[in-house]
């Protein structure tokens, strides 16, 4: 949310540089998100848990920088602007990677391994750590909007210092979890030597690549570009038990009626003030807050399924409430565009209660259905 806030501020009365930074940010992930497969199956699990750490608070701080400058210094040619702008794009596509990297590398690997066994016990891990995450998300955004509100350029300085200071509590305690969990401690070199002794054609093509010759280079770039697409994985989704749930998943956050860039943005634009959007951010966060403890009840009753869809119906109902208050009171018959957006933002505050349900019941199917 600071990223919005800060663009709002630097590019006034305009959503087009946070609808390119949102849209570029979307795009590199899921362009690059599967080459970021290879290293969580084999890679050591605690050096690709550190690595996503570090890389995604770096790309943080570097782009606290960067709009200290654009805000700061309004004197600045446009092409430097424009120049200065397109690295913090940049830098945001390494934070969503990173992001994407520590999601799927704790959620879908670490937590499956440690409690492999006991689908009672991963629900209630898993309403935790959403409960951690959403009360992280209420408490470091409610916080940026609220000095934003009386200072941009402190926001800046305080989400510089936040980001430093997590890096190393997060730096430590995920080691502390790796000590405490022997089955974690995987290493690279024990998972590069049984892939390849396993696979005789695998280790014949490592010896191939090793020599100097054209046939060498050629074999290099098609594993890179493998890895980089890894097309021939794709039928393997599309048969494997969990693509349904995953592209649910997945399609659940194609939309812009969310406390996302976008929308806070348009919010900014027709007269909202920092303040009223952190109110209504943290307002949103309170109502996720309760699919935590409403979902592991749901699935101990009805199962994760059934459960899935009466969360879903939830959320397609309020939206489509917010949808029809929003057209119903449009300007001209209200006279007041913050009136209009005040219904919608009430219906998403709602049916935040739907979607982060869906996600935590969607999130326990796909767990069952992963190989360890």
């Amino acid at each position: 949310m600071g990223a919005v806030l800060f663009i709002a501020a630097i590019f006034p009365g305009t959503l087009l540089p946070m609808s390119v930074y949102a849209l570029m940010r979307s795009a590199v992930a899921v362009m690059l998100s599967p080459a970021l497969e290879s290293w969580i199956d084999k890679g050591d699990r605690l050096k690709v848990v550190r690595a996503s750490i570090v890389g995604q608070r770096l790309a943080v701080g570097a782009s606290c920088s960067i709009f200290w400058i654009l805000y700061e210094r309004k004197e600045l040619g446009t092409k430097l602007r424009v120049g200065l702008f397109v690295v913090s794009i940049l830098l945001a596509c390494i934070e969503k990677l990173c992001s994407v990297l520590n999601l799927v590398s704790v959620e879908r690997d670490c937590v499956v391994v440690i409690l492999r066994d006991d689908d009672t016990a991963r629900r209630i891990l898993n309403a935790r750590m959403r409960r951690i995450d959403l009360f992280c998300k209420l408490f470091g955004p409610l916080t940026i909007s609220l000095i934003d509100g009386a200072s941009t350029i402190v926001a800046i300085f305080v989400t510089l210092a936040m980001t430093c200071t997590s890096v190393l509590v997060e730096y430590f305690t995920i080691a502390a979890v790796f000590r405490m969990v022997l089955a974690l401690q995987r290493t690279t070199t024990e998972n590069s030597f049984t892939a390849t002794e396993d696979n005789p054609e695998r280790l014949q093509l490592a010896i191939e690549t090793d020599r100097v010759s054209l046939r060498g280079m050629v074999d290099f770039a098609l594993s890179a570009t493998s890895n980089l697409l890894p097309l021939n994985s794709i039928p393997h989704y599309f048969q494997h038990p969990a693509f349904l749930p995953s592209i649910s998943l997945s399609l659940l956050y194609f939309t812009v009626l969310s406390f996302s860039g976008q929308m806070i943005t348009f919010l900014l634009a027709i007269g909202y003030t920092s303040y009223a959007v952190g109110a209504a951010r943290a307002v949103s966060t309170i109502f996720e807050l309760s699919a935590t403890w409403i979902v592991p009840k749901v699935q101990q009753h009805i199962g994760a399924v059934r459960g899935g869809i009466w969360v879903l119906t939830w959320q397609m109902i309020w939206l489509a409430v917010g949808l029809a208050w929003f057209f119903a009171s449009d300007e001209s018959l209200t006279g007041n565009k913050i009136f209009a957006a005040s219904g919608l933002v009430g219906a998403v505050i709602l049916s935040r209660v739907g979607l982060w349900s869906f996600d935590l019941c969607a999130q326990s199917i796909v767990q069952e259905e992963v190989d360890e």
